[in-house]
């Protein structure tokens, strides 16, 4: 494993983390497995993860709750990171808030579920206008005083939203999607992230499986599989998304290497990028992952990725 540090955070990470909101996400997969999950967090454990990306409305607070088992005991040796401001009600549903008693209630009842008394790194998970960021960034910065978190962070924001949220400099990282197939990104976001010393981590760096390689071109997700609000699984985007992958795929076959280990390398050959969380349900998943720390693209084989990507 090869280590680097979160630039305003100041965070020793791994370069590769992991994604976990397959851990205890019985909301979000169908099928999920508790004792694999805990296992596929051990297996992360043995690679050298060091880098733990959850959330509260992860499985509504069961994925931070396995998360908190099995880092039991070595909290101290690892980075987490957790996200706060989506309330479940009653009936089903979940409401994002942003007030800062909400948000501070929030932060107690993740540091209870992971078992420990800070986190490394706490996301605001999304925006509701309604609530300024006056008020829920300047929440988490009262927090972070109190060293309850120790970073702050910021999801799902467009640029305006980001300028905003972070008028005071008080914004440590930005979490957005971007991989090969979504990246938007690299229009406004990332070049911001950049230019301000915010940490950029992409989510969804395997385009949430389909540059895994794995899925035929009539793949079809299940009826409660949360992906299926995501346009990348729109059927003709799919398709034509689809058709990208194979190429890559002969890329990567070319250079030794499986398409996600091409798709996980390209993020990490960009400026701005110091870790990717890629997620996985199986402990083997995470053992074929850490190659990726140690491959090595040249200017040849970027050059041949652009072109297929605007193919």
């Amino acid at each position: 494993m090869k280590y680097t540090k979160l630039q305003k955070a100041g965070l020793n990470i791994s370069r590769l983390g992991l994604g976990t909101n397959a851990v205890g996400g019985h909301n979000l997969y169908a099928n999920v497995n508790e004792e694999e999950g805990k296992q596929l967090v051990e297996e992360a454990i043995q690679q050298g993860i060091t880098f733990f990306d959850t959330a509260d409305s992860y499985g509504f607070g069961r994925s931070e709750e396995l998360v908190g088992e099995v880092l039991k005991g070595k909290r101290h040796e690892f980075i987490l990171a957790t996200k706060g401001g989506i309330q479940p009600l009653l009936n089903g549903e979940t409401y994002i808030n942003n007030e800062p008693s909400y948000l501070r209630n929030a932060v107690e009842n993740s540091l209870r579920r992971l078992q420990t008394d800070y986190v490394d790194l706490y996301y605001l998970h999304f925006t509701n206008p309604k609530t300024s960021y006056i008020d829920s960034i300047g929440e988490l910065t009262r927090l972070k005083e109190e060293g309850k978190i120790r970073s702050i962070g910021i999801s799902n924001v467009n640029i305006e939203q980001l300028k905003e949220a972070n008028q005071h400099g008080h914004i440590d990282v930005v979490q957005s999607p971007y991989n090969m197939l979504e990246r938007t990104a690299e229009e406004e976001l990332l070049p911001y992230c950049i230019e301000a010393g915010i940490s950029f981590i992409p989510y969804g760096p395997l385009a949430f499986g389909i540059l895994g390689g794995k899925y035929t071109e009539d793949f079809k997700l299940n009826e409660v599989d949360w992906r299926q609000n995501v346009n990348l699984f729109e059927e003709n985007t799919y398709k034509s998304n689809f058709k990208k992958v194979n190429k890559l795929k002969g890329l990567a076959k070319e250079n030794d290497i499986e398409v996600s280990h091409l798709a996980l390398a390209w993020l990490l050959n960009k400026e701005g990028i110091d870790t990717v969380i890629p997620g996985g349900k199986r402990a083997e998943q995470v053992r074929g992952s850490v190659k990726v720390v140690d491959v090595a693209l040249n200017e040849r084989v970027m050059k041949e990725i652009q072109s297929i990507l605007e193919d």
